[in-house]
């Protein structure tokens, strides 16, 4: 294990596009750097570890019993995160597993309770929440900037190409809910928290797995989110909040936002934080300072709330009537 003056050494489990985003962003955070990659095939592991760095192992076991690898980056499809997260929390590894965490609450749960029982860093990339713009528009909400907030909308979606095969096979967790309603969701969580009912429709594919959805969220407080999400079409891919006295609204594509507007009577005022790279610099630097400073846990990657949220997705996949995987 690195000490707190050594580089946080990272590991990165399967070699698909996100996993190339990583390590691209990974090579940008100071103090950290990628040691190893593990793949089923050791000729993907190779590739990718001459393009980007790190040892290459020909399984994930391999990549997990590597005694050089601090903590490690589950970038396989949501199917496969119980195995593999399992896996390396049973080989003693902090893990940052990609979203959505699970396939459902309960695999989600099992999960956390590992790592807290074995005393391991675990949180979700739900990179989102580590956006420079993202923090800086919850901090002006909580400041009473846009008053009471009462409104909430998200969008977000794309037209997936047929050869995006984990999209649209059920066998490796294909659900546009999963893959793409979770930023909807999430975005709602993080401005009003917990809703007291939720109300979701959509259409199902002809393998049963969910591919254009929405729901309305209602709050103890009055507010109300509308959600979409969908994997068919282009969708505007904006967010907003309004409040009694203002609106925020987040500039496209809102989960990995450059920017928003903010809007009181008269007054329009534009906010953009640099973000590096293409924005998973900031969730892994976040990962890094927990471990410096000894942490099993984010504050801004909480894992009660990843819980929560995966039991709404729970709660809405059921309303669809997609079957339990």
């Amino acid at each position: 294990m690195s000490t707190k003056h050594d580089p946080i050494r990272w590991g990165i489990l399967a070699t698909g596009r996100i996993a190339e985003h990583f390590a691209k962003d990974l090579s940008l955070v100071e103090g950290s750097e990628l040691a190893a990659v593990g793949s089923r095939r050791l000729e993907a592991a190779t590739e990718f570890a001459e393009r980007f760095g790190g040892r290459a192992h020909g399984s994930y076991e391999e990549l997990a019993a590597d005694p050089d690898v601090d903590v490690i980056y589950v970038a396989t499809p949501h199917s496969r995160h119980l195995e593999d997260v399992m896996t390396c929390l049973e080989a003693g590894k902090h893990v940052l597993c990609e979203k959505s965490l699970a396939m459902n609450a309960h695999d989600a749960e099992t999960m956390i309770t590992e790592a807290r029982e074995r005393g391991l860093f675990f949180a979700e990339a739900m990179w989102t929440r580590t956006n420079p713009n993202t923090r800086r528009m919850l901090a002006m909400i909580k400041d009473g900037a846009i008053g009471t907030p009462l409104q909430v909308r998200a969008e977000l979606g794309f037209a997936a190409e047929a050869e995006k095969i984990r999209m649209w096979d059920p066998t490796l967790g294909a659900s546009a809910l999963l893959d793409v309603g979770i930023y909807p969701v999430t975005f709602a969580y993080l401005v009003l928290g917990e809703p007291t009912s939720i109300v979701a429709n959509g259409v199902l594919s002809d393998e049963g797995f969910d591919i254009n959805g929405g729901a309305t969220l209602t709050y103890a407080s009055g507010a109300v989110a509308s959600l979409a999400w969908n994997q068919v079409s282009h969708s505007d891919n904006r967010s907003s909040v309004a409040g009694d006295l203002g609106l925020i609204e987040v500039r496209p594509a809102f989960h990995e936002t450059s920017g928003f507007t903010y809007k009181k009577g008269e007054v329009i005022e534009a906010y953009e934080e640099p973000v590096t790279g293409r924005g998973y610099a900031h969730e892994i630097l976040e990962v890094a300072e927990c471990l410096r400073a000894g942490k099993t846990e984010s504050a801004l990657l909480p894992q009660d709330e990843s819980l929560a949220i995966m039991k709404q997705l729970d709660e809405i996949l059921r309303q669809l009537g997609v079957a339990p995987r």
